[in-house]
């Protein structure tokens, strides 16, 4: 409704109300007058706000355009600005499907037994060499006690075997000298064997000798004895060549004796060599015997190396059963006690190394083009959104298990395809890990919620 209408309306209301409150006689003469002044002025007031009305009109004309203007700077600005923020999107990768990881173990004993200390408790920071548990130590302690008791004996048993080793080789050293004695012996004999035979030789060229020498006594005196009867010669002369005879006949019998004692002393020499070459042989047996029956230490000495590696596991053990922390970090999930049992290789609770933390965020396909090794990136926590964290890109990865849906499922035989046809294709998100610089472990929490902004680097090994 314009200004005109409403002015219209209104004088149509006052000349209405005029009509009705018109009076019916003279006291209403003064009333009609005035009405009359009234509706003057009425009437004048309203052709003054028509006019007015008029010129607000002519100055609102232009006002349109100026909004049109104004409209399409604020639609430039935004464009601007959103093509800036995309640029900058597509050069700065940022995504918060990213997580805080760090490495961690299973603390598990390397001894069974029953856990008599836990100075630990849930959740709290320990230092490289602190003491995390112990676990019983007596068996382990009894067990290293025995392997050193065991090796203690065997070094006993080298030592007397040596001792009888000793002795054995002294026996074979008195059998040798007794194999050179008799050999000595048997040296001995044949020379007097030889002794012998000249001694046998001399006493039967004496017999011969002497039997020559019988031989010519006895012809003497067979010469003499008729010669008596014509008193050629005389009776003492017959007695002497008789007598020469006798003398001569008892030393061919000494030379005969001689020569039987020299022949019964060369065989008895014979006999005793003969003994002696045997008694040689029963001595080089007895050495032989002596030296083959002198013990060696190898069977013994072969076992130090058992027994050693016996007393380093039963000490190995013993050291196992306390367990310290094998690198600075956080105890979690702690759910044991004193007393508890535990087995080699079972996990009592978890150990979060604090020394290394990384975020693994999972950047679309597309944007991995703007992501290198080395890269430097923002890290933003959930927990602390004000604390912005610095990291660099240690790692992309090179695969993803795939989308049965797009590539199917691979199974043996012939591989299943899906038959129908996604018309909407999602990026793949591949793990992009980023090292954090000088974390504070104390803020870090593995899997905690994170937003990643990668910084491209040129010329950086992707």
């Amino acid at each position: 409704m314009t200004d005109d209408d409403r002015n219209g309306g209104n004088e149509s209301q006052a000349e209405g109300g005029v009509q009705q409150d018109q009076p019916s006689g003279p006291a209403q003469l003064d009333s009609s007058r005035n009405s009359r002044n009234e509706e003057q002025q009425q009437k004048s007031n309203q052709q003054h706000e028509h006019e007015e009305n008029r010129y607000e009109k002519s100055l609102r004309k232009p006002k349109p355009m100026v909004g049109w203007l104004l409209l399409g700077c604020v639609v430039l600005l935004a464009s601007i600005v959103v093509l800036i923020a995309v640029g900058r999107a597509v050069e700065n990768p940022r995504t918060d499907d990213a997580e805080v990881f760090a490495n961690f173990i299973g603390m598990a004993p390397q001894v069974d037994g029953p856990i008599m200390q836990l100075p630990i408790r849930d959740n709290q920071y320990v230092k490289a060499g602190d003491l995390l548990f112990v676990v019983d130590e007596r068996p382990y302690r009894y067990a290293l006690e025995r392997a050193l008791s065991q090796q203690a004996a065997l070094e006993g048993q080298i030592e007397d075997r040596r001792r009888s080793i000793n002795s054995q080789i002294s026996g074979v050293h008195v059998a040798q000298a007794n194999v050179a004695s008799r050999a000595s012996n048997r040296d001995a004999l044949s020379a007097t064997i030889s002794e012998a035979e000249a001694n046998l030789a001399d006493s039967r060229a004496a017999l011969r000798r002497a039997e020559a020498d019988r031989n010519y006594a006895a012809d003497n005196l067979h010469r003499l004895e008729p010669l008596l009867a014509q008193q050629f010669v005389t009776v003492d002369q017959v007695e002497q060549a008789r007598t020469l005879l006798e003398t001569r006949t008892r030393a061919v019998e000494q030379a005969a004796a001689q020569v039987a004692l020299s022949e019964a002393h060369v065989q008895t020499t014979r006999l005793h060599y003969q003994q002696s070459g045997a008694d040689v042989e029963q001595s080089e047996a007895q050495r032989e015997q002596a030296a083959n029956g002198v013990e060696t230490l190898a069977p013994l000495t072969n076992q130090r190396e058992e027994r050693a590696a016996a007393i380093r596991t039963a000490r190995y053990n013993l050291d196992n059963c306390r367990v310290y922390a094998p690198f600075d970090g956080y105890i979690t999930n702690l759910t044991t006690s004193v007393g508890e049992y535990v087995h080699t290789g079972a996990q009592v609770f978890t150990m979060i190394d604090s020394r290394v933390w990384w975020v693994v965020a999972n950047f679309r396909e597309t944007q991995l083009n703007h992501v290198a090794l080395g890269s430097p990136a923002d890290l933003f926590l959930m927990s602390h959104e004000d604390l912005p964290l610095r990291g660099v890109v240690e790692s992309i990865g090179h695969g993803v298990t795939p989308d049965p849906s797009v590539a199917g499922v691979s199974s043996p035989g012939l591989p299943t395809i899906e038959r129908s046809l996604n018309w909407v294709h999602l990026a793949a998100r591949y793990p992009v890990r980023i090292r954090i610089e000088s974390p504070l472990s104390s803020l870090l929490r593995v899997g905690e919620t994170a937003v990643a902004v990668v910084h491209p680097v040129h010329g950086s090994a992707r």
